[in-house]
């Protein structure tokens, strides 16, 4: 089943779950200034470098200073794509920018599969996606092949934590000069160079996932630049680490309880009608597999980590939920992992594309290095072995009481930065920055941005209003008409709600 391209790039969020590695972030930038040059060279838009795209859109690459504070250290290139307005007798409203989510998800790729989900906002404005510093077409970073035998599955944990250390190393071997400078504060600023270079006095915005951490701190450099701004599947901008982590741990095991429910509701579920055995199950399920992993394809072991990575996907829209009681149907009755093994499988590329000059692993290298760049307690390069073990071991209980099946990987995830400096403390800063009202959506059973972040982030804001759809999968407007519907009145005609406006499951 070909996924839809939104969903795909905020799955990226669950590689976080991966003990991947990737440079550290250099000095945190100073707060933007709201007026400035304009970048050069200017945009000139053409050809795409990578095929299929939509009828009409065009790329263009903006280079900007690595380092807005000190251009003298050089530049990095920023590529875009465009797709104009089809404004058919109404009138242009000019730029509105995409940010997929991620950190790590191409925005030219997203929006070269999946133009027609922003149709109706497309009549008015120019649909312009970009790839992020380090992301994509936009100097790529990597951490290259990963040597044999190497990584930190085996071991006592300090050959454990010296290999992430060594994964830190060659990230920074393979990935250039552009890997000292990711991070979200440096996108939010060439989100402004985009902005001058498209000639607009203000930025229109939606960004999706982590993009609702860019136009949070975008919002915050630049009040006065800020246009019409929708976050949807809003990120947290206040907690530490290990409740980030704990959080997510509980909002994934909500959003499987939403999808047991609806399950025992259908005629066949392998768990039958008892929602609170089929939660049971399904942590058992998991444990058998840790213990004894079935065969997969070509006789390869599938684990316990590898179900709860096809859960975790799975979860992330309601449209996959039937694939996902298919799957574990076929596991638990036939010990056959495949249909499991479907939902984890890649979509096949078109024959028509173009060979892709991304490395493979740009993805995880990006979300890792955003990640630890834009958090102060992420990176612990002084703690001893002995200290970490005791941490993590410390918080086993309280992270499996929130989910058995997911807590005890969202657990492992605090070593994800291990080897890395403090990152910035910027975004934990962010107070009442003073940029208009801005429209957020919150999905009540979403799998990786908790409601209750929402809620959180509106109060930082103090200018937000939101919408709380009640509905399951990650962000709503790709499932919810009735969120669409706020959504595009917002932003074509600048028609916000007071207050909190709920929007039912299943609209």
């Amino acid at each position: 089943m070909r996924r839809a391209r939104i969903r795909t790039a905020a799955c990226a969020a669950a590689l976080a779950a991966a003990l991947s590695a990737a440079a550290g972030p250099g000095p945190a930038p100073a707060p933007g200034r709201e007026a400035g040059p304009d970048p050069a060279p200017g945009l000139r838009w053409g050809d795409c470098p990578e095929k299929p795209v939509p009828a009409g859109m065009r790329c263009a690459t903006l280079t900007v200073p690595l380092d807005h504070d000190d251009p003298a250290k050089g530049t990095t290139r920023v590529a875009l794509a465009k797709i104009p307005a089809d404004t058919r007798g109404r009138g242009r409203l000019g730029s509105l920018l995409l940010n997929y989510g991620g950190p790590g998800a191409p925005g030219i790729a997203s929006l070269a599969a999946d133009p027609v989900l922003f149709a109706e906002l497309g009549k008015r404005y120019d649909l312009v996606a970009f790839d992020p510093r380090g992301v994509g077409l936009s100097d790529p970073v990597s951490c290259g092949p990963r040597p044999a035998g190497s990584g930190a599955g085996a071991g006592d944990a300090a050959a454990q934590l010296a290999a992430l250390r060594a994964e830190v190393r060659r990230c920074e071997r393979h990935s250039g000069r552009v890997l000292p400078y990711i991070g979200t504060v440096h996108v939010a600023r060439d989100l402004d160079d985009i902005r001058r270079a498209l000639g607009e006095k203000k930025l229109n915005y939606l960004g999706f996932s982590y993009g609702t951490r860019l136009g949070a701190v975008y919002a915050a450099l630049f009040p006065r630049h800020t246009g019409r701004m929708v976050l949807d599947g809003v990120d947290t901008l206040t907690e530490p680490f290990t409740e980030q982590a704990l959080a997510s741990a509980r909002g994934q095991q909500r959003a499987l309880e939403g999808f047991l429910t609806w399950c025992a509701h259908r005629t066949g579920c392998v768990y039958g009608t008892n929602t609170r055995t089929a939660r049971e199950e399904v942590a058992a399920l998991v444990a058998r597999l840790d213990q004894r992993p079935m065969a997969g394809t070509g006789g390869a072991p599938f684990t316990g980590d590898d179900a709860v990575r096809a859960i975790g996907a799975a979860l992330y829209s309601t449209a996959l939920w039937p694939d996902l009681a298919g799957a574990l149907g076929r596991a638990e009755r036939e010990a056959d992992p495949g249909g499991l093994e479907g939902l984890l499988a890649p979509a096949e590329p078109d024959p028509a594309s173009t060979p892709s000059t991304v490395p493979a692993d740009n993805a995880t290298a990006a979300l890792t290095a955003v990640n630890c760049a834009d958090d102060p307690d992420r990176g612990d390069d002084r703690a001893t072995a002995a200290a970490i073990v005791q941490k993590i071991v410390g918080l086993r209980a309280e992270f499996r009481e929130a989910s058995p099946v997911f807590g005890p990987r969202r657990l492992m995830t605090l070593l994800s930065c291990y080897g890395r400096p403090a990152g910035t403390d910027f975004i934990r800063r962010i107070d009442h920055p003073g940029a208009p009202r801005m429209l957020l959506v919150g999905t009540r059973g979403d799998p990786a941005t908790p409601y209750e972040w929402t809620e959180e982030t509106a109060r930082r804001l103090g200018s937000a209003v939101v919408i709380d759809h009640k509905g399951g999968g990650h962000t709503g407007y790709p499932s919810s008409a009735c969120v669409r519907a706020y959504v595009d009145d917002f932003l074509t005609e600048g028609s916000l709600p007071s207050g909190t406006r709920a929007c039912p499951a299943g609209e």
